[in-house]
């Protein structure tokens, strides 16, 4: 059973999404999404962020009815960053046709466990989903059932007791970056399911997506948007590397 969401709920929200508003025009809507912020709706019943924004949109655009908006792509409710939603049919079309056809180009940060990572280096490997446990297998050569997943991290800096890597992905799969990162030996910190030593206190992790970039799908013209990193001094050590 949902949750009841009263009034104030909903206000709160909406001045909560004009705060990590970061685009919008007629066709899209590109958020900054926190850490534990549900994307959507699941056996929880918890309010998820596509509620959220249609909220928004149906109040502050004065919309009758059921608003269209349409789920372009996915993050982790422990992680935080860019996400993009179409306003129309026809955005959200040519936005997963270029989803499919690997034209956006997705950058994340990440703080990882351990201090002897390479300086970069690229992963190939293929991963299983297992669905009940909602968990990636990493594998080192394919088997019946799984999907190649390639990504490329690069050492931003040394942390104290950690490291601050930024990763491109180059195909979209499940947990890919949280399972084969962990994989190579550096679990990102936090994040139990893979290896972490301990869990944070608010049971998220740090992974965040901080840049995506892709062409717009009415106009064609090339967009990219940058996410700040959730208030905290780990993170904000790294925007100050990057600034």
């Amino acid at each position: 059973m949902l949750k009841k969401v009263t009034f104030q709920t909903i206000m709160n929200n909406i001045k909560a999404v004009k705060k990590h508003l970061i685009y919008e025009d007629n066709h899209l809507l590109v958020f900054n999404k926190q850490q534990g912020v549900l994307v959507q709706g699941d056996k929880t019943g918890d309010t998820s962020l596509l509620d959220i924004l249609k909220n928004y949109l149906k109040i502050t655009k004065k919309k009758e009815g059921n608003v269209y908006l349409g789920l372009v792509h996915r993050l982790d409710r422990t992680s935080s960053g860019v996400m993009v939603f179409a306003k129309t049919s026809k955005a959200l079309s040519r936005l997963n046709k270029q989803f499919k056809n690997r034209e956006v180009l997705k950058t994340y940060w990440a703080i990882v466990e351990g201090k002897n990572i390479p300086a970069e280096e690229k992963l190939i490997n293929w991963l299983i989903k297992k669905e009940k446990i909602n968990k990636s297998i990493v594998l080192t050569k394919e088997l019946e059932g799984s999907k190649r997943a390639i990504l490329t991290y690069k050492l931003i800096k040394k942390l104290k007791n950690y490291s601050f890597i930024e990763v491109e992905l180059e195909t979209g799969r499940h947990h890919q970056i949280r399972s084969q990162i962990a994989h190579r030996g550096f679990p990102i910190k936090g994040d139990v399911k893979y290896g972490s030593k301990r869990s944070n206190k608010n049971s998220c992790i740090y992974l965040h997506s901080r840049y995506l970039t892709l062409f717009h799908p009415i106009t064609k013209k090339k967009l990219r948007f940058v996410a700040r990193c959730p208030k905290d001094s780990l993170w904000e050590s790294c925007e100050e590397v990057n600034s």
